[in-house]
């Protein structure tokens, strides 16, 4: 845990003195309520991407999706802490294995997302809850915004340190020199994949959007209050922007690691969307979680196996994949014209 915040630190002080590139002439993006293009990965691989828990194809309440982060498989990410506190609960959920541990394209691991949904919806025959972490609170929001047929299957968004906006902490780890992988590429701060996510409008109506960050996130700033990164504005979607230190002031350990994973703040904000009409409501969430070490889920035993195991996996995914040295082109559906 020294060394991953030694790096994040790292990483803070190259934001800090990063020269930020002029901004690109704006494109024209899609109408917001043109259909989707046709998915381009073959039927076989999306099929084998998507898990389930039995009870989500007799479910009785909506089925959760989970849409893991940057460099990770959704067991990584979600199988020590989510899964186990959904399972106690009895609750239905699925998950979404992106290409190449969500290091690619996230152009294409949204592809992957959309057929999740549709999965999800068609098995289920009820409205979808998506959860994701980090990278894994974007390619849902890519998927809304250019597969309109997905927003009625969809009841609740809920991103968990989302990179919605891009990270300037992430700008610092993509010199034009080394480059990065091209994910991390499409994570900088206002990158051409972000632009095109957020354009024409951030939520639809009908859905209820929850942006759970923490201002002490050392890879994605700013996001010090609700009008950071993590945050959504306008659209039509029912939103709720809640920092962890909204609920809990004294929460100065919660991470971008801890808040999709062992923060009990953060589940508890996720988990009040879940469980009620609309966004998270920070005001129902009991002040005595404030008081906990984990969420629901986390063996306090296996923490520490299970945490250096997570940082092990980042920092060999970060260290290993290939780089490239530009964000990939987006894709010719994205533009007004095609």
């Amino acid at each position: 845990m020294r060394l991953h915040r030694v790096l994040a630190a790292a990483a803070l002080i190259a934001a800090a003195i990063a020269v930020p590139a002029p901004a690109a002439a704006a494109p024209s993006f899609a109408p917001v309520d043109r259909p989707g293009p046709e998915l381009t990965v073959p039927a076989a691989e999306l099929a084998k991407s998507i898990t389930c828990t039995a009870n989500a194809a007799v479910a009785t309440e909506d089925v959760v999706l989970f849409v893991p982060g940057t460099t990770l498989t959704p067991q990584q990410d979600f199988g020590w802490n989510w899964f186990r506190a959904l399972d106690r609960l009895g609750r239905p959920y699925c998950a979404v294995t992106l290409p190449d541990q969500a290091m690619s394209d996230a152009q294409v691991s949204a592809e992957y997302v959309v057929n999740a949904i549709r999965h999800v919806h068609r098995i289920s025959g009820r409205q979808v809850d998506v959860v994701g972490h980090s990278q894994g609170g974007t390619e849902p929001r890519f998927a809304l915004r250019f597969w309109p047929d997905l927003r009625p299957m969809v009841d609740d968004y809920v991103g968990l340190g989302a990179t919605n906006h891009g990270s300037v902490v992430i700008n610092a780890m993509c010199p034009p020199v080394l480059g990065c992988a091209p994910a991390l590429w499409q994570q900088t701060l206002n990158s051409a994949y972000t632009r095109a996510m957020n354009s024409g409008q951030e939520t639809f109506p009908g859905i209820s959007y929850t942006a759970v960050y923490t201002r002490t996130d050392e890879f994605v700033q700013p996001n010090l209050d609700d009008s950071g990164t993590t945050s959504l504005r306008g659209g039509g979607g029912r939103i709720a922007n809640v920092a962890v230190q909204d609920v809990c002031p004294a929460n100065v350990a919660g991470e971008h690691l801890a808040v999709g994973t062992y923060d009990p703040t953060a589940y508890a904000i996720a988990m009040d969307a879940l469980t009620h009409p609309g966004p998270a409501d920070p005001a129902r969430v009991p002040r005595e979680t404030c008081g906990q070490l984990f969420m629901p889920g986390v063996d306090p035993v296996r923490f520490a196996t299970d945490y250096a195991a997570l940082t092990g996996v980042i920092a060999e995914q970060l260290a290993l994949h290939g780089r490239v040295p530009a964000e990939p082109p987006l894709k010719p559906y994205v533009f007004a014209t095609r």
